[in-house]
């Protein structure tokens, strides 16, 4: 199996060509396929940045949206242009490690089998402010009382997964945030691996607690009932 690693950016000049750096040393190269950097309309040296790096690597691909669209969209837009079976994420901002890549793809099962078709990471040891780590822990609290999905971290980045489990999905803007849940709706095994959490050395959030409160209520609303309206019966070919 081969990864094809995506990773969504916006205004992460400064983050992202190190990051991408890091993950051609560190993502063993008999596993790594491609690294797809989709930058959501950034207005910063983001795309110069990764300009820079492809010259140098031909497994480097960068894709720029015309407008800004949004994480979930830029992570899907990369998802759609991968050529391998297996989709590695992480956010652009460099708290997610790509190190632990390899950890998590060790538990992933062999694409259109049976076995875990989705590794997503818990961040034991969060970098980020006092008020954002009460914010998640409640967060998470609240999505896994309504969904039922036993995801401990669905807001951590990295994560690795069957592609074509993903474009079966629905789409909607912020998707990113209930990949464990939506896969397990279609039938599919989740599994969960400790990873590390990193400062943001550079550049600020695109996120603020207010809004992804208000968010998160509108679309848990939206995933609850998908979950709850839909079916996947098994079936046999005779």
């Amino acid at each position: 199996m081969k990864i094809s690693l995506v990773i969504p950016a916006f205004n992460e000049a400064g983050n992202i060509g190190r990051l991408v750096e890091e993950s051609f040393a560190t993502v063993p190269g008999d596993i790594l396929g491609e690294i797809i950097v989709v930058d959501d309309f950034s207005t910063d040296e983001t795309g110069d940045e990764i300009k820079e790096i492809a010259k140098k690597n031909k497994k480097l691909r960068y894709i720029r949206h015309l407008s800004n669209a949004g994480q979930s969209a830029a992570l899907r837009t990369g998802v759609l242009a991968a050529r391998f079976d297996v989709i590695a994420q992480m956010d652009g901002d460099g708290q997610n490690d790509p190190a632990d890549i390899a950890k998590l793809f060790e538990r992933l099962g062999e694409p259109g089998g049976d076995g875990v078709a989705l590794v997503g990471g818990i961040r034991t040891s969060r970098k980020a402010t006092g008020s954002k780590r009460w914010a998640s822990r409640a967060a998470n609290a609240i999505r896994d009382w309504v969904l039922r999905d036993d995801c401990p971290d669905t807001g951590c980045g990295v994560k690795v997964y069957w592609r074509d489990g993903f474009v079966l999905l629905p789409f909607f803007t912020s998707i990113h945030r209930y990949l464990p849940a939506l896969f397990q709706t279609y039938g599919y095994k989740t599994d969960y691996v400790a990873v590390n959490d990193r400062p943001r050395l550079a550049g600020v959030s695109k996120y603020n607690n207010l809004n992804r409160a208000l968010i998160g209520l509108y679309d848990l609303f939206g995933v609850s009932w998908l979950r709850r309206r839909t079916r996947m019966p098994e079936t046999s070919e005779e």
